[in-house]
């Protein structure tokens, strides 16, 4: 699929020198950061199921139990609630866990700890113990992984407070805030689709972090604010191929983190367009998208030309059929007939 580095991220890599401008896939630009990262601060360490095997979570830890060994790249037992349990007693105690999880559909077995202990301490201490813990976890389709291992949880992630998640789009923003994550005193979950580890972009060499809760404007328009999470960025920017070709001039707004989420950016672009249409991986019902679109709907209800749209999974768990998958999973074609709808009913209003 093209895809277009967001201005602001190539403006930032290029004032720097020429050196420090390449190009990573977005695997290697997280397995960059972890190194530079493990090299920086001895209190960072990884944890995970399988981490230090030849697939090295689809190639983000290769090479790292090699180069530091068994004590700080950590293969752990299937035994997700207790290596939680592990994780948040050494963060409480100063050290700063990368825990790994393959599927986020582990995560749910784990909650106890992260939404329990995690998320809360930092609260019930008084403002005295900091949690600097992060997860990171793999969403996404493919393989026929089917109901159990193939969840978006984000919305059930984000419905309780003391937890940051962040959903990378980017190799850039995959480096930088898996950083931002790592040095944030409170536990942070970072979201990252499979499909984008091949996904190719700018990122500087230096270790540098992407801010926690700004979105990204990644094409500017005049008639849609199309708000995109993870992989559904990169299905808008096709999709926003096929709309200019209509006549619609979309703006694209990569959110990257959402919770907390840049309400600022998206009123701003809304204000602007009149139209609004959040595409997610997660479910409709409770989740980020119906969260946006509600929250804009009551921030902007005067400048909307038309309902928020939403472009979400469908109310059923994931089939393991690559055929379902292919009706299952929404993407270019869903965004696009999201569009044609906020539109269509302005005209509709309009006679």
């Amino acid at each position: 699929m093209p895809w277009t580095t967001p201005s602001i991220n190539i403006s930032q890599a290029l004032n720097k020198t020429t050196d420090s401008v390449r190009k990573l896939s977005y695997r290697e630009a997280i397995n960059e950061a972890q190194k530079q990262l493990l090299i920086e601060d001895a209190d960072v360490f990884l944890m995970g199921e399988g981490i230090d095997d030849a697939g090295g979570v689809f190639g983000t830890t290769l090479g790292l139990v090699n180069k530091f060994g068994t004590e700080r790249i950590i293969d752990t037992p299937i035994a997700e609630n207790g290596m939680t349990g592990v994780a948040v007693g050494a963060a409480i105690n100063g050290m700063k866990p990368i825990f790994i999880h393959m599927r986020p559909d582990f995560i749910i077995i784990s909650l106890d700890q992260l939404l329990n202990h995690a998320a809360k301490w930092f609260y019930m201490s008084g403002g005295q113990v900091p949690v600097p813990l992060t997860i990171r976890c793999v969403i996404g389709r493919g393989w026929g992984s089917a109901a159990q291992h193939s969840q978006s949880i984000q919305g059930l992630l984000t419905h309780l407070p003391g937890l940051k998640v962040l959903m990378p789009a980017t190799s850039y923003d995959a480096k930088g805030l898996l950083v931002a994550a790592v040095r944030d005193p409170n536990p942070v979950v970072i979201l990252e689709h499979r499909w984008l580890y091949d996904k190719v972009g700018y990122v500087p060499e230096e270790l540098f972090a992407t801010p926690i809760g700004e979105a990204n404007i990644c094409r500017h328009g005049e008639d849609v604010t199309i708000v995109a999470t993870s992989i559904m960025v990169h299905e808008a920017m096709l999709a926003a191929e096929t709309l200019t070709n209509k006549g619609c001039d979309v703006e694209i707004i990569d959110l990257r983190s959402v919770k907390p989420w840049d309400e600022i950016c998206i009123v701003d672009s809304v204000k602007k367009t009149g139209r609004l249409v959040v595409a997610d991986t997660g479910h409709a019902y409770g989740g980020v998208a119906a969260e946006i679109a509600a929250r804009i709907s009551e921030l902007c209800f005067s400048f909307l030309k038309a309902p928020a749209q939403r472009v979400t999974l469908p109310e059923s768990p994931v089939p393991a059929a690559s055929s379902l998958e292919e009706i299952y999973f929404p993407g270019q074609q869903k965004i696009e007939i999201a569009v044609d709808n906020v539109c269509k009913f302005v005209k509709r209003g309009n006679k």
